[in-house]
């Protein structure tokens, strides 16, 4: 077997099977929209790739990440499918496995979540599905790995079996039939080898699937398609059938779906998920889901910085500081190094990484509640209750969803977006990520939020995301008035069960998301340390003679007078600011760097002493909102195919980072703070 793809509705378990499956690691959770682009991964017996597909409702895409599994189908050859559907939403899941049916090619039927559908008192019989579809249905379990086994011996047996397409058809009646036959015979003239069935191309061309019309070769003479098109469909209206083709199409499947239902599936024993229900009433309250979500992220933030965060944080910078920094010393005078050399590693890179590295404790602890929230259930929630307060300001609360991955990282947050299916909205949030304060911030908040505001370190870091969620509301009424007026939106998100994480997923996928930031540590922070201390090394005459003479003083002296007006006029926060375009955590390196520390008590000491704290929640401020990093300009760029809006995406937020530090700083000034 070459290649296969796996295939099915949103959130029903097929990335968790794909991790199971093969060697890869992708990003899971309990929301529909988690994966948003197709990923490839070698299968653990070595017997050939596995496609993982963005997860769709019907084979025609309502958004991009829709968009890329029906271009799949449509353009590549897999050799065998397997669709993955949810057994306790089993008549909703069948309609796209009719039509991947349709498509012609070896296919098995992963019959997931059997453990939830049981709890709710529904059974389902995969001997009489299997009958009824004629694929093999294979019982599973995702989450566990149960089933696991039986789909790889139904691939290898599958694989071994030359006549294993799947012997399946729907009769539409005969005037779609009759048009299916003539679209069909000149689509044979023109199709190669690597299309899927004449028949399939020709079923999404009546139901007008962009994807698939966009992937007929430059041959067919479309206009004479669309010509069949239309004389059926007007046949279907004369003799009052159906008002469209794509109505038609569809109510012929519901019916077989139905039909199939009700000889494999016994529902007489259904019961309502009364968990749901009962925790839905109070988390989705009209009037306090909110307030319990921002009491939620306080506990968060108090659980990161004070309860837990801190004293794992305090042990690694005393580890950094004392044996790794000793043993460092000691192995550079064994090796009889040059001064250079000792301060090259001592300041600029156990300095400069070591100054980061501090606050991994506080970014895991972070990560591990987030991805509790995304693998219960409750990120679907979320999206649901702020839809109204969205959709005033131009989205709707599917953007949500993107917004609040971004306080891990903006990068997938941005690709994220693509599971929105208006363009409008799509790229209104992407320009909006950016003001999300995303994990890289968190060095900077737990440095000043630790010399300044220690007893009131979480309310302030949680009045910091709150302020980049408002920014970003108030933007997009700004931006939805202004750039896309004219475009209306809608709202579609399912809500999954609640669940409780398994250990395993769940510290694996905290894992994932530390991993982006460790990684940044030994490749961006690396790099830009180095830099910035040789920066501080030389300076227009050559050796510095001290550092306010360095190159580095004279980048930052060009932006101090810039950023008087908003509390930290000198080299010193300019350079840093400068700095962290690379990336956020950059500027803690480059402090750490600049003022010559041995730990992070002695960093606090000396930004107790050039910051007050009007002008340390001011430059907080500042790189809460002020341009995205190098990376998420990079996917900026890629994701809106467009250097107008990635650079106006830079602008702005510079712009609004002044407008709000003068704001706060001179207001707090007015009123008598210091």
């Amino acid at each position: 077997m070459s290649s296969a793809a796996l295939i099915g509705n949103p959130n029903t378990g097929k990335t968790s099977l794909f991790n199971t499956l093969t060697t890869s690691y992708e990003y899971v959770g309990n929301w529909s929209g988690v994966t948003v682009e197709k990923k490839v991964g070698q299968l653990r017996d070595k017997s050939g790739n596995l496609t993982d597909l963005p997860g769709i409702y019907t084979l025609h895409p309502l958004s991009r990440d829709e968009g890329v599994a029906a271009e799949y189908l449509a353009t590549e050859a897999p050799s065998l499918l397997i669709n993955i559907v949810d057994a306790s939403k089993l008549e909703r899941n069948l309609y796209l496995t009719l039509q991947v049916l349709e498509y012609g090619k070896p296919m098995i039927i992963g019959l997931n979540m059997m453990d939830v559908a049981m709890s709710n008192g529904l059974v389902v019989k995969p001997d009489l599905l299997e009958a009824e579809l004629g694929v093999p249905v294979v019982p599973l379990v995702a989450r566990t790995g149960k089933g696991t086994k039986e789909i790889l011996q139904a691939m290898g047996q599958v694989q071994d079996t030359p006549t294993a397409a799947p012997n399946f058809s729907i009769n539409y009646g005969e005037i779609v039939e009759q048009v299916i036959e003539k679209i069909s015979r000149e689509l044979n003239e023109v199709l190669s080898a690597n299309h899927p069935s004449s028949r399939w191309m020709t079923l999404q061309f009546l139901e007008g699937n962009p994807a698939v019309i966009g992937s007929l070769p430059p041959q067919a003479d479309l206009k004479k398609l669309r010509l069949m098109r239309s004389e059926a469909e007007k046949q279907l209206k004369t003799q009052g059938i159906a008002d469209s083709l794509e109505e038609h199409i569809r109510a012929v499947r519901m019916k077989r779906i139905k039909e199939i239902c009700n000889v494999a599936v016994d529902a007489s024993h259904v019961k309502p998920n009364t968990l749901t229900e009962k925790i839905d009433k109070i988390v989705t309250h009209p009037l306090w889901g909110v307030p319990l979500f921002i009491a939620f992220m306080f506990i968060t933030f108090k659980l990161t910085f004070d309860w837990a965060g801190t004293p794992l944080s305090d042990a690694l910078d005393a580890l950094i500081s004392g044996p790794i920094s000793d043993g460092a010393e000691k192995l550079l005078n064994a090796a009889g190094a040059s001064s250079f050399t000792h301060a090259l590693i001592q300041e600029g890179i156990i300095g400069g990484v070591g100054g980061v590295l501090v606050f991994v404790p506080q970014i895991f602890i972070m990560f591990l509640i987030i991805s509790f929230i995304e693998d219960s259930g409750y990120m679907a929630r979320i999206t649901v209750m702020m839809d109204r307060v969205m959709e005033f300001v131009g989205l709707n609360g599917k953007a949500l969803i993107p917004f609040i991955l971004g306080f891990g990282c903006n990068v997938p947050a941005v690709m994220a977006s693509r599971s929105i299916e208006q363009p409008k909205e799509r790229m209104l949030t992407m320009l909006l990520i950016p003001l999300m304060s995303c994990s890289a911030r968190l060095p900077v908040y737990l440095l000043f939020g630790g010399v300044f505001f220690a007893r009131a370190q979480a309310l302030v870091v949680l009045s910091l995301y709150l302020l980049g969620i408002v920014m970003a509301l108030v933007l997009a009424k700004v931006f939805s008035i202004f750039f896309f007026k004219k475009q209306h939106s809608f709202f579609m998100v399912e809500l999954p069960p609640y669940r409780m994480p398994q250990g395993v997923t769940l510290f694996r996928s905290t894992w994932e998301k530390g991993k982006g930031f460790l990684r940044k540590a030994g490749t961006f922070i690396l790099g830009g340390s180095v830099l910035i201390w040789v920066l501080t090394y030389l300076g227009p005459g050559g050796v510095a003679q001290d550092m306010d003479h360095s190159y580095l003083a004279s980048v930052g002296g060009l932006f101090a007078t810039v950023l008087q007006p908003i509390g930290f006029g000198t080299w010193q926060s300019g350079a840093s600011l400068v700095t962290g375009f690379m990336a956020k955590e950059v500027v803690v390196s480059t402090m750490n760097i600049i003022y010559h520390v041995p730990d992070m008590a002695g960093l606090q000491g000396q930004i107790a002493t050039a910051f007050t704290p009007l002008q340390a929640y001011s430059f907080m401020a500042f790189v809460l909102l002020y341009t995205p990093c190098l990376a998420t300009v990079g996917v900026l760029r890629k994701e809106t195919a467009s250097w107008k809006w990635t650079l106006f995406s830079i602008a702005y937020c510079l712009s609004l980072a002044y407008v709000v530090s003068l704001i706060i700083y001179q207001g707090g000034r007015m009123i008598g703070l210091s």
